[in-house]
């Protein structure tokens, strides 16, 4: 088939399949049962010290079982940029090794002290993924040329498209003139090593971005996606995802572990249970917020403290999240355009 009428195609099925306003895709419950509690293991952990770590899909790089997540790093009211550094450096002192970013976090501030805290030799420490909005290849390549700037590197580890929430994003990023073609370039230059994507609107969206990719032949190192312990009930990407992203051998990076913060508002678990509800998953990284030193702490307890949940544990578990997660009320990225900072700055997918 050719690209023209491949895109076509793309374009009419999805939007048959999923439907709603500005692009966003109709959230409805899971139908049917959930997939089992524990039915996939997660991958081998290897405990050096105080940390775990887990092999990144076929990538082959060892990454830490905690990620930091770039945008509490300067979320309004958050840290001072001396306590982001600070924050930074003692995760990795203590051997987290995996920093998450973005392009528009907090207008650029969010790389800016990522990239601050990663001077005088922390770099090399760490794999350091950041994401880019642009659809087209202009946008995509301004965009990542600024993140190395503000990150002050010269390559990241990974780069992910970002908010892959849309319909028409999967067809917008691969076609002719799309963000893939300056993404391939820059990796051909040495700027990035492993390209993924990342949203948190629609499983079936995501399912779309791997068909797309499929036809292509092309092969995402990364996805990243919510795993917690409401997503099991309503419109699971846990359900969906995770098994395609098995077989596709494609590294999952776990997020919203407490739904910002919904999830955990819920009060139907502690923090620590929900982080080691996400780790039990088959997900390389859990990536989680940390603005303060005693959620760093927090996050440092789970992993010293983490032993994979068992099929009863994970069950009780969702046992006691089901009534509210069935509603979809603490997964608003779901039901809401609340997180769609794409969707809020459309000029964020068109500026270079």
């Amino acid at each position: 088939m050719e690209r023209r009428d491949f895109l076509k195609t793309s374009a009419a099925g999805i939007a048959a399949a999923t439907t709603g306003t500005a692009g966003a895709a109709t959230i409805k419950p899971a139908a049917g049962p959930i997939r089992e509690a524990g039915t996939f293991a997660p991958p081998d952990t290897m405990t050096e010290g105080e940390m775990k770590y887990r092999i990144l899909g076929d990538t082959g790089a060892k990454v830490s079982i905690i990620g930091i997540g770039g945008f509490h790093l300067a979320k309004p009211g958050g840290p001072s940029q001396e306590e982001a550094i600070r924050i930074v450096r003692s995760g990795i002192d203590r051997g987290l090794n995996f920093c998450d970013n973005c392009w528009d976090y907090n207008g650029g501030e969010s790389e800016k002290r990522l990239g601050l805290a990663l001077r005088d030799g922390y770099r090399d420490k760490v794999f350091l993924m950041t994401k880019i909005d642009g659809r087209s290849a202009k946008a995509a390549m301004g965009q990542l040329e600024t993140s190395l700037k503000r990150l002050k590197t010269d390559h990241l580890d990974l780069l992910q498209f970002h908010e892959i929430i849309r319909t028409s994003d999967p067809i917008e990023i691969f076609g002719q003139g799309g963000a893939l073609e300056a993404v391939l370039r820059a990796r051909e230059q040495g700027k990035l090593r492993h390209i993924g994507f990342t949203g948190h609107k629609s499983p079936d969206i995501h399912r779309e971005m791997f068909r797309v990719a499929e036809a292509f032949k092309f092969h995402f190192d990364t996805v990243q996606m919510p795993v917690n312990i409401m997503d099991a009930h309503f419109d699971s990407f846990q359900r969906v995802i995770i098994p395609l992203a098995m077989q596709q051998r494609t590294a999952v990076l776990a997020m919203k572990t407490f739904g910002d913060p919904f999830v955990l508002q819920s009060g139907v678990a502690k923090p620590i249970e929900m982080l080691h509800y996400s780790m039990s998953q088959p997900v390389s990284v859990v990536i989680t917020g940390i603005d303060k030193m005693e959620i760093l702490d927090q996050a440092l307890q789970a992993v010293r403290t983490y032993q994979p949940m068992t099929e009863a544990q994970q069950k009780e578990l969702l046992a006691r999240s089901a009534a509210i997660g069935r509603t979809g009320e603490t997964e608003k990225y779901k039901v809401s355009s609340h997180f769609d900072s794409t969707s809020q700055n459309p000029q964020f997918l068109t500026e270079a």
